[in-house]
């Protein structure tokens, strides 16, 4: 602490509530952003549009082992929605409401999952865009696991 600093300013670093959301669980490619537009499903809520679709389980054991990884969530945030500050603060609040919610796909399958918000997103209460998300991503993973079991028993 400085000796300009008054005594009661000590800065805490900011308590990571709800886990984290490391740069392996963020979807980063124009290609796979663009496989999950066109071949996967859509969930409409009122301030958000979400993509999501199951990872194949892939042939080969390299490929397999990172199918299985952990479910990787995007953000698609376009110029339509204003400036670049606009944009960025969209993604700081999706992003923070996807660390304290991204825990719902954990017994699913790895699936990806593409949030493209409305621009409604920079007005509405926070604790309304964190329970918007936590609501989609329990529900992609009860339909994920809903079509995985539903393939499995069409196998035997």
């Amino acid at each position: 602490m400085s000796a300009d600093a008054p005594k009661g300013s000590v800065v805490q670093p900011a308590a990571n509530e709800g886990g984290s959301f490391p740069r392996s669980a963020r979807l980063l490619k124009h290609s796979d952003f663009e496989r999950v537009y066109k071949q996967g499903r859509r969930h409409f809520s009122p301030h958000m549009t979400v993509f999501y679709l199951p990872r194949a389980v892939a042939a080969s054991a390299s490929d397999a082992a990172e199918a299985k990884a952990s479910s990787r969530i995007g953000f698609t945030v376009g110029r339509v929605l204003g400036g670049a500050v606009q944009r960025n603060h969209i993604k700081r609040r999706l992003r923070d409401a996807v660390r304290q919610r991204r825990a719902a796909l954990n017994g699913a399958e790895a699936v990806d999952v593409v949030i493209n918000p409305k621009k409604s997103v920079l007005t509405v209460e926070f604790t309304t865009v964190v329970s918007e998300v936590g609501r989609a991503l329990e529900l992609i993973a009860k339909r994920v696991g809903r079509n995985r079991s539903a393939e499995s028993e069409t196998r035997q």
